[in-house]
């Protein structure tokens, strides 16, 4: 498989110009002379949007500026488009406030913003611990949601860095509409019991670069759902956690493919899956195509390689034929580490559709703590294998 080079360098080196330059002629707006109190206490909404306005209002490039505290923030959207570049520079942290909040979409939200860059060391702190036992929808579908701790909807040119997030009550980052965003750098944290605490969460997005950064969460480090093409990981560390997952796909009316995806030199650790592919078993018809996974270790990994097509999280579920997401062009190379199952290598295909040109090379597992022997297995798959094999390959 042809694997390109998905990220026009132009974009992010002049990105990364505007940031390294960002205090040559900008104008700062700081919380603090607008109103915000740095006692973990008072709610901030009203400062933090006034400075957000003003700052968005602003030609040439802005800072949003967070000195360091302890700033208390309810619910909140920072809306554009804004006039130029927009920073949002946290040196100190968000407190959102106690308690589930059922039915809020979103603790933090970047809406229709063009070349925002959030950066500064803060930490976000959503502390979910109040509100994980209100938390059904680990449970069933039909369940009320907590709020995404930061959730950015049709943002564009965009980078995240230097930022971390602990506790959130939902999910800690979401993309939605998204395109040309650099992520590195960032800590996303929540205890393995913690229900579906996503690190990062995907859909509709294009040009999504995630490197050297932390993820250790209750659900999937990161998810990457519908309509998503064109996106590189790196250097990332999961775990705890359910992995890496290209997925679930299939479940709603009006998906659309799923396209060129590269996970290389990330290291997963103690997590439930490695790198899976899911999908329920619908008549929604889709691709999820040209995946590279290379460069991989995983150490204590559950199911270390897994494509479920039968995917149901909450039986009994409505099997209503079988999966028509139809999955091809897929590379594994270079993954190595421990699993802590007799199953390494899991391919559940769909009997309809059967995976394609599925590529298998120098895969080497062992079974974390003993010496049992590991397998494979695989139903309705169109592979090929090379280099080192163990467990050995089922195609």
């Amino acid at each position: 498989m042809a694997h390109q080079n998905i990220f026009p360098c132009i974009f992010f080196s002049i990105l990364f110009c505007v940031s390294s330059t960002v205090a040559q002629g900008a104008r700062t707006f700081n919380v603090k002379y607008y109103g915000a109190i740095a006692d973990g206490r008072t709610d901030n909404r009203k400062a933090f949007l006034r400075v957000w306005m003003d700052a968005c209002d602003q030609k040439g490039v802005s800072i949003v500026y967070i000195p360091k505290g302890v700033y208390m923030l309810g619910s909140v959207e920072f809306a554009g488009p804004c006039r130029g570049v927009t920073m949002f520079f946290m040196k100190g942290d968000l407190r959102a406030p106690r308690g589930a909040f059922l039915n809020v979409e979103t603790w933090l939200g970047f809406r229709y913003v063009d070349n925002l860059i959030m950066k500064g060391g803060g930490t976000l702190d959503g502390q979910g611990q109040s509100a994980w036992p209100f938390n059904q929808c680990h449970k069933n579908n039909n369940c009320q949601t907590l709020p995404i701790s930061v959730k950015f909807d049709f943002v564009t040119n965009s980078r995240i860095k230097s930022i971390r997030s602990i506790h959130s009550k939902n999910a800690h980052f979401s993309f939605f509409g998204c395109t040309n965003i650099n992520i590195s750098n960032v800590e996303l944290l929540a205890p393995d019991y913690s229900p579906n605490t996503d690190g990062i969460k995907m859909g509709s997005s294009s040009n999504i670069r995630i490197s050297y950064s932390k993820i250790s969460t209750g659900d999937d480090c990161m998810a990457i759902l519908s309509d998503t093409s064109n996106i590189d990981i790196s250097n990332v560390y999961c775990g705890p956690g359910h992995g890496i997952s290209i997925g679930s796909l299939g479940k709603y009316t009006n998906e659309k493919n799923v396209n060129g995806v590269s996970v290389r030199k990330c290291t997963l650790n103690g997590t439930d899956n490695g790198i899976r592919i899911k999908s329920w078993e619908s008549p929604i018809s889709i691709t999820a195509s040209n995946f590279l996974f290379q460069d991989i270790f995983m150490y204590n990994v559950r199911n270390p390689i897994i494509i479920d097509q039968t995917y149901c999280p909450h039986p009994p579920c409505n099997r209503q034929t079988a999966s028509h997401v139809q999955i091809r062009d897929v590379t594994y190379r270079n993954i190595f580490g421990t699993s802590s199952s007799e199953i390494a290598v899991s391919m559940q295909c769909s009997k309809k559709f059967p995976c394609k040109n599925i590529v298998m090379t120098d895969i080497k597992f062992g079974h974390h703590g003993t010496k049992k022997s590991l397998k494979s297995y695989c139903s309705y798959v169109n592979g090929r294998s090379f280099g080192r094999q163990y467990p050995p390959p089922c195609f």
